[in-house]
């Protein structure tokens, strides 16, 4: 029998666990954050982001076949033995409690700018706990369907962001590559925090029923996120000038001010309230990740403990730390620079160094 038989996912499960994670509030600043690396042509940063998750994401898929029926922590302790291997994981632990936090936390402070303005961040975050433990305690096969019914839900909410362009400018795009090479590997290295998520096939992978079809299922994954990301850049570069839009904290939201309906005003509360969903998806990913290494760690199968002590955590830290919009930003400059050493370069690394001693040994392996 095998040891994560009992929350085995579907692939769907398994693409749309990866993509909830990567769909953070993040992208609501990602087309401000390009146009200020790379300018108009911010868009083709977006796609070298795609192309480098996509290409480490096949690398994490290689690493977790070495070792099909045991999580990543399995194989850490496998091929380094147990004190490095519980070093590594607890700092995957501080990183997925960290990424928890910020996603959480980002959250709460854009509800409390745009609908809430006088509601104290830690009531707001007491009230996302609530339904956040009732599903993060049920382990990696509901999360994994929750995931899956908000992407079904939310879909059409894409339609919202495309209703603006019928006042944009095309013009705005032009000229492509008029920034040079540079800027546009500087704006591929803002898409790291967008693009991080697919790290949780780490997680993941030994849940998988059909894990012959992991590496199909972590392009569709990367490849949904890009596409979702790709509209809302795209879209925000046509409506606002390149001057203009740098001038936005979150210009997604702000390009939904124009957009009116006879049955609707103010689109943009009526879409935050809905795209809400979509980023308790990303929160919930990352506490479950946190729970599983530290469950992990004190070799215990049940972490709905665990799920209550990281919440209390992360409501403390609100009412402590009461973090304003510019902390957190150095919050998010943080996990960018961790998130490529963890998400980009360790799996390069580790699959290298797999790969070097397979290669000494005289074996062969995917």
């Amino acid at each position: 029998m095998k040891k994560y038989q009992y929350n085995e996912i579907t692939l769907m499960q398994y693409i749309f666990f990866i993509h909830g994670t990567q769909l953070g509030s993040g992208q609501l600043a990602l087309p401000r954050l390009l146009a200020e690396k790379a300018g108009v042509s911010g868009w083709i940063s977006l796609l070298m982001g795609w192309f480098g998750s996509v290409a480490v994401s096949l690398l994490i898929v290689s690493i977790m076949k070495r070792y099909p029926d045991g999580a990543f922590p399995d194989l850490l302790v496998h091929y380094f033995g147990k004190t490095i291997g519980k070093i590594a994981v607890l700092m995957m632990t501080i990183f997925y409690a960290f990424s928890s936090l910020t996603s959480i936390t980002s959250t709460g402070l854009m509800i409390q700018q745009w609908i809430l303005p006088h509601t104290p961040l830690y009531v707001l975050i007491i009230l996302f706990s609530i339904p956040t433990y009732l599903i993060a305690r049920n382990g990696l096969r509901v999360i994994s369907r929750y995931t899956e019914l908000i992407f079904f839900l939310t879909i059409g909410m894409v339609f919202f962001m495309v209703a603006p362009l019928k006042n944009g400018h095309p013009l705005h795009l032009l000229p492509i590559l008029g920034e040079g090479w540079g800027p546009l590997l500087q704006g591929a290295l803002v898409t790291v925090f967008s693009f991080l998520g697919f790290d949780s096939a780490l997680i993941a992978y030994p849940f998988l029923q059909k894990k012959q079809a992991a590496a199909a299922g972590i392009i569709i994954a990367n490849t949904l996120s890009m596409l979702v990301f790709l509209i809302t850049v795209l879209s925000c570069f046509v409506f606002f000038s390149p001057d203009e839009i740098t001038y936005y904290q979150q210009p997604t939201l702000d390009l939904l001010k124009v957009v009116e309906f006879r049955f609707v005003e103010r689109l943009e509360i009526v879409f935050l309230s809905g795209f809400l969903t979509v980023i308790s998806a990303t929160w919930i990913t990352l506490m479950y990740n946190t729970v599983f290494c530290t469950s992990w760690l004190l070799g215990k199968q049940d972490h709905q403990n665990h799920v209550l002590v990281l919440l209390v955590l992360i409501i403390l830290s609100a009412y402590f730390l009461d973090p304003s919009t510019n902390q957190l930003e150095d919050w998010y400059s943080l996990l960018n620079k961790t998130g490529f050493l963890y998400a980009f370069v360790m799996p390069v690394g580790l699959w290298l160094y797999l790969r070097g001693k397979e290669l000494s040994q005289g074996r062969r392996r995917p």
